[in-house]
Parts: C-alpha cells; structure tokens; sequence
C-alpha cells in the first residue's frame, strides 16, 4: 500500500505541478490586455478564463485528492472486501483517451481556421466522451446486476463514488462542448471560438490525467490499493 500512496501522491503532484505553472506563466500586463479573437477585431480576456480554468481544476484535484486518501485510509481495515474487475474499464479508458486526442486535434484546427476540421473533431470528441459515459453506467449496471450495490460493502461504495464524481465532471465538460458545437454549426469563424477550444482541450486532457490515476485505485493490485481484484467480470 506505501507504494500505492507513493504512487498517486506523485501522480497528483505533477497535475497539480502542471496546472501552477500554467497560472504562474500568466503575466499581470497580459492578463489586463485584450486579444484579438476573430475578423472583426473584438477581444477576450484570454488570460483571465484560463486562469479561471486553472484555478478550479486545482480545486478539483484538491477533491480527488481527498476522496483518496479517505480510501487509502478505510482500505487498512480487515473487513475490507475488494470487487471483480469489469473488463469494461480498460474499453472506457481508451474512448477516453480518443476523445482527449480528438479534443486536441479540433484545438489544432482552430489555430490553422480549419472549420472543417473543427467540426469533424468535436463531433468525434463528443461522441468518444459520451461513449465512455455509456461504458461506464453499463459497468454499473454489471456490477448491479451481479448484487454489488453501494451499500453492499466499503470497495464498492468507494467504486460508485469515485466514478461517479469523475462522470459529473464530465458531464460539466459536455455542456462546454455543446455550446462549442452550436457555435460551430451556427458558422462561427474557429478563430472566435479558438479560445474556447482550447480551454476544452485542456479540460479533456485533465479528465483524462485524473481517469488514470483513479483506474489505478480501481484495477492496480500491483500498487497495492486495487479496489476490484484481478479476477475479471
């Protein structure tokens, strides 16, 4: 378990890591100093959203944080009773993964004015995102199904609340993503919606990071934190 804690502790460092030296990159000047977004010469505080950005993922990693170290704790008690592993989990990791790499690839196309290409990888972004939140609650129901309900024992309490607080933050990057999507489709040039794209991106790749380091809490026995066994459902 100490390897475990070792593990995530310095996984959670470098997000957190990343996310301070994003904020701390932003200069006061440019942070009051309007940029140009689109043609017509209007302007966004780009610096200001991003920090914004910046400051509530922290505030989240903060939240995860918590939730795992509350787990690493309840885990050293002998009633401690771990999950099947459902073979769904590693499928839902890799829409997860496509869908951060489609977010990037629309971020790309925005700075190239590519609409095209911005509508091909939100579409393909959002689809990949809703595909592993599809995933995800058949891996409830599986679990459901086969009498491991939330109160039926510590491992899965924490395996429906971890997940579950995971799911509404990306429910909360979906709603983004469908105020991008109809700004596309209502023929927005990408560089007006560029810094919104991007602000996505970021978001995605950050579900992304936090996705991994709770797929180790749930299916790594190797760290010694696993809370489904290796035993596949």
């Amino acid at each position: 378990m100490t390897i475990g804690l070792v593990f995530l502790s310095v996984l959670m460092a470098v997000i957190v890591g990343w996310l301070f030296r994003q904020t701390v990159n932003v200069q006061p000047w440019q942070a009051q100093a309007p940029v140009p977004d689109a043609p017509g010469g209007r302007a966004a505080p780009r610096a200001a959203a991003r920090t914004a950005l910046w400051v509530f993922l922290g505030v989240a990693t903060s939240l995860f944080a918590l939730f795992a170290s509350a787990y690493a704790m309840r885990l050293g008690l002998a009633d401690w009773s771990p999950l099947p592993r459902p073979r769904l989990l590693m499928l839902n990791t890799a829409l997860l993964v496509g869908a951060s790499l489609a977010m990037e690839w629309t971020a790309h196309a925005a700075r190239r004015a590519d609409r095209a290409g911005v509508r091909r990888g939100l579409a393909a972004g959002g689809l990949l995102t809703l595909g592993f939140l599809a995933g995800q609650l058949v891996v409830w129901k599986q679990l459901n199904d086969a009498g491991f309900l939330v109160a039926s024992s510590a491992a899965a309490s924490f395996f429906y609340l971890l997940t579950a607080v995971h799911g509404l933050h990306v429910l909360g990057g979906l709603v983004a993503w469908v105020r991008a999507l109809a700004g596309v489709w209502r023929g927005s040039y990408p560089d007006r919606i560029r810094l919104g794209l991007e602000l996505c991106a970021t978001y995605w790749h950050y579900l992304l990071a936090i996705w991994v380091a709770l797929y180790a809490l749930l299916v790594s026995k190797d760290l010694g934190l696993a809370i489904c066994t290796s035993t596949p459902m």
